[in-house]
């Protein structure tokens, strides 16, 4: 039987949206969906970090919430279904139509408006990614944006809103992306959800010495704490740019991090994500059509249907639940 194929990180150009019914020039679309036998995918809400005032907070606000309303409206119900549940999800799978995900990245979006956050939850969106790259009145960033004149910390980690945003998430059912996250911000984060983190479109900084890959005392808190990795196709994620400056990466080395990771801190916290139509494009990995091939190469490398189905889903699928199961 064919795994529940779900992809965890992908954008949209935003506002001129073209129509994914059909073939677009996008990465992702449904035709290049369905012939890469991709079963799902999680659409972003993105918001780039930005001045930190009401004006700021009240258009990234604006922005996030328009673009969640525009992911939910993509799916039509006969073609696609809208999921805000692991069931819908499976549900849409065994009908054999793609699901439709939303997520929000940057808690910027939130300003200081704790109540966003359960509105997100309302509207469907599944997970938050605390930040972006720039610090924000969250969390430290793992890339501080020189432009916006940010320090190298700023709150040390999390910050106190930060800490209550967690809180909040917690209560509501939001999972915790700690995706773009500063290292300290990231353990710390983890330490004080009640629930498993996730971290949506990383690398493994063991392989390549990124500021957006987790270090090993990265991947141990994660599995420490039961959460996931989501090993994604960012070429500059996965290898050291050659000699002329350029970054050529390929499945195999996705897999490779995909392998360190599982060596490290076990398979069942660990998945696969593409960053599709946000950075994310490797040989052999270039858009929702060749997805099969980074199944064919995870066969290649002796990995079964079971552990195949945990990489693509069903790790993701088990901290989504725990995350609903500890929600108030």
């Amino acid at each position: 039987m064919n795994p529940l194929v779900l992809d965890t990180h992908i954008d949209i150009r935003w506002p001129e949206t073209p129509d994914w019914l059909s073939e677009t020039g996008q990465c992702v679309d449904l035709p290049k969906m369905r012939r890469g036998g991709m079963s799902g995918a999680v659409f972003i809400a993105y918001v780039g970090q930005g001045a930190r005032d009401h004006a700021g907070h009240a258009a990234a606000a604006a922005r996030a919430e328009a673009m969640l309303r525009h992911i939910r409206g993509r799916a039509d119900g006969v073609t696609t279904r809208f999921c805000a549940t692991p069931e819908e999800l499976e549900a849409s799978f065994a009908a054999g139509l793609p699901a439709v995900l939303s997520a929000v990245e940057n808690g910027y979006a939130m300003g200081h408006d704790l109540g966003r956050i359960a509105q997100w939850r309302k509207l469907g969106a599944i997970y938050l990614t605390l930040t972006h790259d720039g610090h924000n009145d969250l969390s430290d960033s793992a890339r501080p944006r020189r432009n916006l004149n940010d320090s190298e910390s700023e709150h040390g980690g999390l910050s106190a809103l930060g800490r209550t945003a967690i809180a909040e998430m917690n209560r509501v059912g939001l999972m915790l992306d700690c995706a773009h996250v500063s290292k300290a911000g990231m353990m710390q984060a983890a330490e004080l959800s009640r629930v498993p983190i996730a971290v949506t479109h990383t690398a493994c900084a063991a392989l390549c010495a990124h500021p957006r890959n987790l270090d090993d005392e990265q991947l141990d808190m994660i599995r420490q704490v039961g959460g996931v990795a989501q090993v994604t196709a960012v070429a500059s994620f996965l290898k050291a740019p050659g000699a002329n400056g350029v970054t050529q990466a390929s499945v195999s080395d996705l897999v490779d991090h995909v392998e360190h990771a599982i060596r490290r801190i076990g398979l069942d916290h660990v998945g696969i994500s593409s960053d599709f139509d946000g950075g994310g494009s490797v040989a052999g990995w270039s858009n929702a059509a060749e997805t099969q091939n980074i199944t064919a190469e995870l066969a290649r490398r002796g990995y079964g249907a079971r552990e195949v189905g945990l990489l693509w889903s069903g790790n993701f699928l088990r901290v989504w639940r725990q995350v609903l199961r500890g929600a108030a």
